[in-house]
C-alpha cells in the first residue's frame, strides 16, 4: 500500500513545488500525507461532482492540476462550493492534491503536451527563468572526487538540459594549519602548515535542490571543515519557464492551421486576431491564461500564440505581428492529466490511478 505522500512525492520529483508561482497555492490541500492510498482520481479542477466520482469510484486520493484552495477558509460552514468540497473530502477521508504552475514552468510539463498535441518539433522554453541556478564549487583530494561527485549528481547537482553528472574540475594546491582542537584527515592537530594537491569541483545546482545538495556534500567529504562557495548565477535556466514555442514540419495556410489546432485540442471555437498574410509554421503556446506571454511570443518570431483568456483589449496588442488564438482555458489544459497518468502510472504500474469522466469546464457555448 501506498501514502498519500509517496504518490504525491512522484510528482514533486518531476516538478518541485519550488517551482510554483508566488500566488499559487501547488500541493497538498486536504488530507493526511501518511494516510494509505486505495485509488487516485486525476482532474483538472476540483468540483463537488468530482468528489462524489472519487467517492463512486473508491478514490481516497484526488489530484488537480488547479488548486482548490488559493487563500485561506476563514470558516467551513458549506456556504460555498469549496466549502462544501473540503467538508465532503473530510467526511468521506479524500486527500485533495494539486500540481499548478509548477507543471506549467516544467520543461515536460502543460506545454510541452501541448506541443505535442500539435505535433511541434524543435521546442523550448518561450520565457526561461533566471536567477534559478548556482554554481556550487568544492576543493577535495583526487582520490575522494568520484564520490563526491557522486552523492552531489544523485542529490540533484550537474544537470545541463539533456545532460546529467555535469561537472568541471581543475587541478590546484590546497593549504591549511590546524590548531590544537582540530581533528584534520591529513598532518596533526598543531601541526605544521600542511599542503596538498586538490581538485576544485564544480557543479550547477537548481535552487530547490540546493539544501539537499549541500548535505550530500557533507556526507561525501571526508574533511572536518569543508571549503566550499554557492554563486547565484543570472543564467537563464532553459529547462524552467513558461510557455513553449516550436515549429511545425511543414508550413500551413492560417485557416487550414486553425482547423488543425480546433481538431488537435478540441474546442467548441477560437477567438482569433487578424490572420496574416503569411503561413504558420512558428508556434507559441502556453496553457491557462498566458497573455502575459504576448511580447515573447513576439519576439521570438512565433507566427501564431496559442493561449486563452486575453482580455477584449489585449487583442489589439498583436498589431499585426503574431497570430492570437485563444481556445479557452479548459481547453488549453485538457490534456494535464495524461501527465499525472505517466508520472504515476511508470512509478506505480499495478496501481489504480483512473481519470475523471467529468468535464469541469465552467465555460459553456451556444454554436
Amino acid at each position: 500500500m501506498y501514502t498519500v505522500k509517496t504518490i504525491t512525492q512522484a510528482i514533486e520529483q518531476m516538478a518541485p513545488l519550488a517551482w510554483q508561482e508566488s500566488y499559487d497555492n501547488s500541493g497538498l490541500q486536504v488530507g493526511d500525507p501518511h494516510m494509505d492510498v486505495k485509488g487516485v482520481l486525476l482532474c483538472l479542477d476540483i468540483t463537488e461532482a468530482i468528489i462524489e466520482e472519487a467517492i463512486a469510484k473508491n478514490c481516497n486520493l484526488v489530484i488537480a492540476h488547479h488548486p482548490l484552495l488559493f487563500s485561506g477558509l476563514k470558516s467551513i460552514t458549506g456556504s460555498t462550493y469549496v466549502e462544501r468540497i473540503v467538508m465532503k473530502a473530510l467526511q468521506h477521508n479524500i486527500a485533495l492534491y494539486a500540481a499548478h504552475t509548477n507543471l506549467d514552468n516544467w520543461k515536460q510539463g502543460v506545454n510541452a503536451k501541448i506541443a505535442e498535441k500539435l505535433g511541434l518539433q524543435q521546442t523550448q522554453i518561450l520565457a526561461p527563468i533566471s536567477q534559478a541556478l548556482n554554481l556550487l564549487y568544492c576543493y577535495a583530494p583526487a582520490a575522494m572526487v568520484p564520490k563526491i561527485e557522486a552523492h552531489l549528481f544523485e542529490a540533484g547537482a550537474g544537470q545541463v538540459g539533456n545532460y546529467f553528472n555535469c561537472s568541471f574540475q581543475v587541478e590546484g594546491l590546497g593549504a591549511f594549519q590546524g590548531n590544537e582542537d582540530s581533528s584534520p584527515l591529513i598532518g596533526a592537530a598543531g601541526g605544521p602548515r600542511e599542503q596538498v594537491a586538490e581538485t576544485r569541483i564544480e557543479v550547477l545546482v537548481p535552487n530547490h535542490a540546493l539544501i539537499k545538495v549541500l548535505a550530500a556534500l557533507r556526507t561525501a567529504h571526508e574533511y572536518e571543515e569543508i571549503a566550499y562557495g554557492i554563486v547565484p548565477l543570472k543564467n537563464k535556466n532553459q529547462d524552467l519557464g513558461a510557455g513553449m514555442i516550436g515549429n511545425l514540419a511543414e508550413a500551413m495556410p492560417a485557416e487550414a492551421f486553425l482547423k488543425h489546432l480546433k481538431a488537435a485540442l478540441p474546442t467548441s471555437c477560437i477567438k482569433y486576431t487578424e490572420l496574416l498574410d503569411r503561413p504558420i509554421q512558428r508556434v507559441a503556446v502556453c496553457g491557462g491564461s498566458g497573455s502575459f506571454l504576448l511580447k515573447d511570443a513576439i519576439q521570438a518570431k512565433a507566427d501564431v500564440f496559442i493561449t486563452s483568456d486575453f482580455k477584449y483589449h489585449q487583442f489589439f496588442d498583436a498589431d499585426k505581428q503574431v497570430v492570437i488564438a485563444d481556445i479557452g482555458h479548459y481547453e488549453s489544459e485538457q490534456f494535464t492529466v495524461e501527465i499525472f497518468y505517466s508520472i504515476l502510472n511508470e512509478k506505480f504500474p499495478n496501481f489504480a490511478i483512473l481519470y475523471s469522466e467529468r468535464n469541469t469546464n465552467p465555460v459553456n457555448y451556444f454554436i
